[in-house]
């Protein structure tokens, strides 16, 4: 990673690689992520967002069984055949159809042990300390589909004779899922590879919380705030406010903190390391959870009952610091902020975050106006939960359009132009843009609405939608922002 990457002046499109097109049934590490780093190139970007890698439980990447396991839907079979496999043939238009692709490459690395893929296999097995424990869950959950709390009690308890007869009952199973995990980071990494090459930063994503029915969970009951029985105590989420009068019920379970100090943070660490092996830079989701947490007990429906906990964020940090000797971190602090964690996120030089959608709804004061910003900022015309911009500027209620019109001296480009040049013009040294706004797609291409279950997580693209000015016109303009 390079050093310093904070403090350049850089501007990035936010894509999760679900949304490349391609010929498998979501968006893949193939061809086609090649072809978007291409054009990313091409239009003068520097970094590429994504949402977390991790495998999905219901569509949302922020919803896994897993905070280490990459997801394998990702993996492309087409590359398979470049490293040695035997070529797969047959459309790969489903989850099933890639799982029957992928057991077929496993039975080919068991009949050639001695082939350089199969040592670089077991390099990985031995070298990965997380890959056992989230292996060995992915495959309980196959055998037990319900959460781990309804598991057999041996099993759920994870009883050192059970774990052992099962391991050994399913040592296959187990292993084809290393072979899973091993295909995902290798494809992963050559394409993060491909990118720094062009100059372009990887910029993720890690959720503070984890899901309550994950390896995470189930392998480090002492972690979190559980009872007896491995139920959460308390869950996670955020108290009432403007918007929702009986706040958020996340339902992750909440950190037992002065365990985690008594190990030094190490699951912290290992999972910080873990993410800066995959990206150069990491958004936090949810910042303001490292100074206090809004925790609510776990047989509350909603979020009324619950109390501010303060979190050991600083004393986190400095062990994070110590480990990793920089901290390439986003801070995402959105909504209502409080001094202590301004005072966090500065003490640790972390950038915050900006959202041009929410700049529109006030005075000239509003913290989202461009004349307010600064340079320890990371502003976005929308990101992955906003409304695509001209979806958010269809909806706006006509004082507030005319508001906008006034600050842009309108009339002028349609939008979302005029908060495109807004983001590349900013002080705040990174400007980020989700693809749907470069090519001017309405709210049928959002990505997400916070809030529902169904049409989330779906949206790809097809090259036919990018005209082919398109790189050269964003290319003059990062060019005209010093981007």
């Amino acid at each position: 990673m390079p050093r310093g990457i904070l403090k350049r002046r850089l501007s990035g499109v936010v894509l999760h690689p679900t949304s490349l097109p391609g010929p498998q049934f979501h968006g893949a590490f193939g061809a086609e992520a090649y072809n978007w780093l291409n054009w990313l190139e091409l239009a003068g970007f520097g970094v590429w967002q994504i949402l977390p890698l991790c495998p999905v439980a219901d569509g949302s990447p922020y919803n896994s069984f897993s905070a280490f396991s990459g997801n394998p839907d990702f993996i492309d079979i087409g590359q398979l055949k470049q490293i040695g496999f035997p070529e797969y043939k047959k459309a790969v238009s489903s989850r099933l159809d890639q799982r029957t692709a992928l057991a077929q490459a496993y039975v080919w690395l068991q009949d050639n042990p001695q082939s350089s893929i199969a040592e670089a296999f077991r390099s990985f097995v031995s070298q990965t300390d997380w890959l056992p424990d989230a292996s060995l869950f992915t495959v309980i959950k196959q055998q037990h589909s319900e959460h781990w709390l309804h598991w057999p009690e041996p099993l759920k308890n994870r009883e050192k004779s059970a774990i052992t007869a099962f391991r050994a009952q399913h040592e296959n199973q187990i292993q084809l899922e290393n072979f899973i995990q091993f295909l995902f980071h290798r494809q992963w990494l050559d394409l993060r590879r491909y990118a720094n090459e062009r100059n372009i930063l990887v910029f993720g994503d890690l959720p503070i919380f984890v899901s309550g029915d994950s390896a995470d969970v189930w392998a480090n009951r002492d972690l979190f705030k559980l009872n007896p029985d491995g139920s959460p105590e308390v869950v996670a989420g955020v108290p009432p406010d403007y918007f929702s009068a009986t706040g958020q019920r996340w339902g992750n379970p909440i950190y037992h903190w002065p365990a985690h100090a008594e190990t030094g943070f190490d699951w912290w660490k290992r999972r910080l390391k873990h993410n800066l092996e995959l990206y150069d830079a990491v958004r936090i989701d949810h910042f303001r959870g490292f100074a206090a947490y809004w925790e609510i007990p776990a047989d509350e429906p909603t979020a009324i009952n619950g109390r501010w906990i303060p979190s050991p964020g600083d004393e986190l940090f400095q062990a994070l610091l110590a480990e990793t000797k920089e901290l390439p971190l986003i801070a995402e602090d959105l909504g209502i902020i409080t001094d202590d964690v301004i005072a966090l996120r500065k003490k640790y030089g972390l950038p915050g975050m900006k959202i041009l959608q929410f700049a529109f709804d006030s005075d000239g004061m509003n913290p989202y106006l461009p004349h307010n910003h600064t340079r320890d900022t990371v502003i976005y015309t929308g990101t992955h939960d906003n409304n695509t911009t001209v979806g958010w500027y269809n909806h706006l209620a006509e004082s507030t359009k005319a508001r906008i019109e006034a600050y842009y001296a309108q009339p002028a480009e349609p939008m979302p132009w005029p908060l495109i040049k807004s983001a590349l013009a900013s002080p705040a040294r990174w400007a980020m843009m989700p693809f749907q706004d470069l090519l001017e797609l309405d709210e049928r291409h959002r990505m997400n609405t916070p809030g529902t279950t169904e049409g989330n997580w779906r949206w790809r693209f097809d090259w036919s939608q990018v005209d082919e000015d398109l790189a050269n016109k964003l290319k003059a303009l990062n060019h005209l922002y010093a981007r």
